[in-house]
């Protein structure tokens, strides 16, 4: 199931026995763990395991026992390694025997948790038993409103363009932004964009935005691609970084062709900051219509060997690859 549906269960107060949240957004994983467990209980009756703490036969036990303390038996489980399946599944079932337990799986990380999530079958999610999430990158119109959102609820005062500011120095790493915030709201002022470059420095030395330009302006990535992956940054997330990239300047290209001085606010959903807009915009409208096909065909060609086959030097294939693509669209 993805987040559209399990958010229309959450509006009908649906409640399962088990759940599992996984996939690219490490926020979206850990706020929704953390949403679903205190929807049953207080944060001091929330029990956590963590990674390397995970134990089947005291998880499974904890399960089904009661409480000594509370009314309510929630266990959140983070991984960042996937479990055997049949261990899985007894854990599952040890939730459903006890009224008052709760199994949230919390999978972090880059591993494949697709085995794991075959445990929730659709039946037991049909009858409201167990059922699994699994999570993509937001775009960035949902990132920046869940900022926002943030922002209000906490009763930070920040305005969209330094949101923007924010979320575009983390490279749309919704955990880092979230964590800028809470240190910046002990301030107690109105964060801007001076506040923000005072305070908090982003996850790369290497702007995202400026090397997704480089590499389709044909200009000299090298050496930018090498530090951007040496510095942690995950080759599939990179690889989707250029493809949305790419999706943003087609539809710049189309709404300036169709209908006229592209709009970010209709296009993309939100507004960029100013400079980082019109640069996008001039690249976007050089680009001819044709090529914007042959660019996305080369991009998901280029993920599916990723995601479908063995590569076994997944960084230097990357930078390989997008040397290539470089070369052939610059």
């Amino acid at each position: 199931m993805y987040k559209k549906e399990f958010d229309n269960l959450l509006k009908q107060n649906k409640t399962f026995s088990a759940y599992m949240f996984y996939g690219q957004s490490t926020y979206m994983v850990e706020h929704y763990a953390s949403l679903i467990a205190k929807s049953f209980s207080c944060d001091e009756d929330i029990e956590k395991v963590y990674f390397d703490e995970y134990n089947f036969r005291d998880i499974k036990n904890k399960l089904l026992q009661n409480s000594l303390f509370a009314s309510n038996n929630i266990l959140i489980v983070k991984v960042d390694k996937k479990i055997d399946k049949k261990e899985v599944k007894e854990l599952i079932e040890a939730s459903m025997q006890n009224p008052i337990s709760t199994l949230i799986f919390a999978c972090l990380g880059d591993s494949d948790f697709k085995n794991m999530a075959l445990a929730f079958t659709k039946k037991l999610e049909k009858d409201f038993e167990a059922i699994c999430i699994r999570f993509f990158l937001p775009f960035d119109s949902e990132a920046l409103k869940i900022l926002g959102d943030y922002s209000n609820t906490n009763n930070i005062s920040i305005d969209n363009s330094s949101l923007n500011h924010l979320y575009f120095m983390h490279k749309q790493d919704l955990n880092f932004c979230i964590n800028d915030l809470r240190k910046l709201s002990i301030l107690n002022e109105s964060i801007s964009t001076k506040v923000i470059d005072n305070h908090c420095f982003g996850i790369t030395t290497i702007s995202m935005e400026d090397f997704l330009h480089n590499l389709i302006s044909g200009k000299h990535i090298g050496k930018d691609l090498y530090y951007l992956l040496e510095e942690g940054v995950n080759e599939i997330f990179l690889l989707t970084q250029v493809t949305s990239f790419v999706q943003q300047l087609f539809m710049i290209s189309a709404y300036a062709r169709t209908i006229g001085n592209p709009d970010p606010k209709e296009i993309l959903g939100f507004t960029p900051p100013k400079l980082i807009w019109e640069k996008k915009s001039k690249l976007a409208i050089n680009i001819k219509p044709e090529k914007y096909l042959e660019m996305l065909d080369f991009l998901l060609e280029l993920e599916l060997e990723f995601k479908t086959s063995k590569v076994k030097e997944p960084n230097l294939y990357l930078q390989a690859s997008l040397r290539k693509f470089s070369a052939l669209f610059g």
